[in-house]
């Protein structure tokens, strides 16, 4: 049999993205067409390779099981086929969307815009911010690159954590706790407010203080950090946020931060990008900034254990 190494590449796009009609623009074909190579691949590989479950395709154990040599071959016969160039910042003229928890953003993305003006004039960013259900998706080529403390849970993304952070307790300067020593029974009896883009009023602090055989009383859920800091600074609340990423809110709002009275884990931020990335020198150029700058940003104190991960963690996002 006479091998087509085109069905590696249309065969790699319909498992990425599950469908043939996607799978199709994002190759620059017919809808039809694309249908008939998917044929072509079944008949070569005696398998459905994807399969209709309702409105959707699903594809079978053969396919999942050779997606990630697909994914593979076919970066490397890219690889191989394309001149390597080094990219010059000073001449790159490129867009690039970056989907970040919104305090990374404040806290991170004013060294990153100041390096890339000051080196790549001509690089634009378009920050987004995190929602409640995902309407950019990485796998489509729509976020460059994503930061956050969720590690993603999809083969297809890329991702290392570049630093840690801890939480603290906001509050502001006449609230009673800063009259004197923080203990576990004061914080528990205050007054809080949860972060949670879902609105939810409980988060694993919660279950720490469940652990103690204790609990606390949550008045409001805010969407981001910087929201449930505006209601820390105009009333006798309470909230954690992440130390180091939450200091800039912290001092333009005059508030103190005070080390919280129960132990919690550190905070791991992730920065993920998709595979199809991996070979692109400009992104590549673009990721060593994001990650000085969010390695700048985290604690160094937490930040030992940068590394580089599989993309099998669950989502931490809250």
């Amino acid at each position: 049999m006479q091998l087509d190494l085109n069905l590696l590449t249309a065969l790699d796009a319909l498992l990425e993205e599950g469908s043939v009609t996607d799978a199709a623009a994002r190759l620059h074909v017919s809808t039809p067409a694309m249908s008939r190579t998917l044929g072509r691949i079944r008949r070569a590989t005696g398998d459905e390779i994807l399969v209709r479950t309702g409105r959707t395709m699903t594809p079978t154990p053969h396919a999942l099981a050779l997606r990630a040599t697909v994914h593979d071959l076919v970066q490397q016969a890219r690889s191989v086929l394309s001149p390597h160039t080094d990219v010059d910042p000073a001449t790159l003229d490129r867009t690039f969307v970056l989907k970040w928890h919104d305090a990374l953003a404040s806290a991170a993305g004013p060294a990153l815009l100041r390096t890339l003006r000051a080196r790549a004039p001509g690089v634009r960013l378009r920050f987004l911010a995190e929602a409640a259900t995902d309407t950019h998706d990485p796998r489509r080529g729509e976020v460059d690159l994503e930061a956050g403390a969720g590690a993603p849970a999809s083969p297809e993304i890329r991702h290392e954590i570049v630093g840690h952070d801890r939480l603290v307790l906001a509050l502001r300067p006449t609230h009673p706790l800063c009259r004197g020593p923080l203990t576990l029974e004061d914080y528990a009896a205050a007054e809080h407010v949860t972060v949670s883009r879902r609105g939810r009023l409980r988060d694993p602090i919660d279950d720490a203080l469940e652990a103690l055989g204790m609990s606390r009383r949550v008045v409001a859920a805010a969407p981001t950090h910087a929201a449930a800091l505006q209601f820390v600074r105009h009333l006798d609340l309470v909230a954690a946020v992440p130390r180091s990423v939450g200091r800039p809110a912290l001092d333009d709002l005059g508030l103190r931060a005070l080390p919280l009275p129960l132990t919690m884990p550190a905070i791991p931020i992730h920065l993920a990008w998709h595979q199809r990335y991996d070979n692109d020198p400009a992104h590549a150029w673009l990721r060593e900034q994001v990650r000085a700058a969010l390695h700048d940003t985290c604690d160094p104190t937490d930040d030992n254990t940068a590394r580089h991960a599989d993309s099998t963690e669950p989502s931490a996002h809250p």
